[in-house]
């Protein structure tokens, strides 16, 4: 069976953004586990990568599969491409997929505007009241907590209130983990670290 351009292309777009090094599986908390410098390594590579996608690349990797996504939603942001903000707030809304939707929230996070905050809360909004969906809610309140941060906001305060969405949702079936909120803005917040290490080796990264 003979290939299109198209197919090549993809192919060459995987082979060069997603899986060297396998690096899908690492953009996320594994990245957490690595050494010092097996971490600086992989990140260094990163931010080399961020700097030689163009957005083209980038919309072609975000039409595919979650591996696809989770590489290129990190590659936005050490790139610092807010012009994706719509595209990657579309796709964490819509949630169509596993495994993705924490990379759309470190993207958004690394963003760091109330617009981005404003997706955030859009999606709590709408997946908070589902308790027995377990998607990316601890992700999401985890970015918005680190923006209301940055922001002097309190976005997340009202999901927060004694018997508010989040306490339903923690209360909900099926059991879920009981980490103060904190923990999870903690989390983000390690994850955007490494997000801006990346950002220094992305040549003519947009500020």
């Amino acid at each position: 069976m003979h290939r299109t351009d198209e197919e090549h292309e993809q192919l060459r777009l995987i082979r060069r953004y997603v899986t060297p090094g396998r690096r899908y599986l690492k953009l996320g908390g594994a990245l957490l586990g690595m050494s010092e410098r097996d971490r600086d390594t992989f990140l260094r590579k990163l931010g080399r990568a961020a700097g030689g996608i163009s957005p083209r690349e980038l919309d072609a990797l975000l039409d595919r599969g979650w591996r696809e996504c989770t590489a290129a939603a990190w590659l936005i942001a050490v790139a610092g491409r807010t012009e994706f903000r719509e595209r990657l707030g579309g796709l964490l809304l819509a949630s169509r997929g596993p495994f993705v939707g924490q990379a759309y929230c470190v993207c958004l996070a690394s963003f760091g505007t109330s617009a981005d905050a404003d997706i955030l809360e859009a999606y709590l909004d709408r997946y908070l009241p589902r308790a027995d969906l377990y998607y990316d809610q601890t992700a999401a309140l985890g970015a918005l907590l680190l923006l209301d941060a940055k922001l002097g906001a309190d976005h997340a305060a009202r999901f927060l209130t004694p018997d508010g969405l989040w306490q339903q949702w923690i209360d909900g079936p099926p059991g879920k983990d009981r980490d103060a909120p904190d923990t999870y803005r903690e989390f983000i917040g390690q994850l955007l670290a490494c997000a801006d290490v990346a950002a220094k080796h992305c040549p003519d990264r947009l500020t």
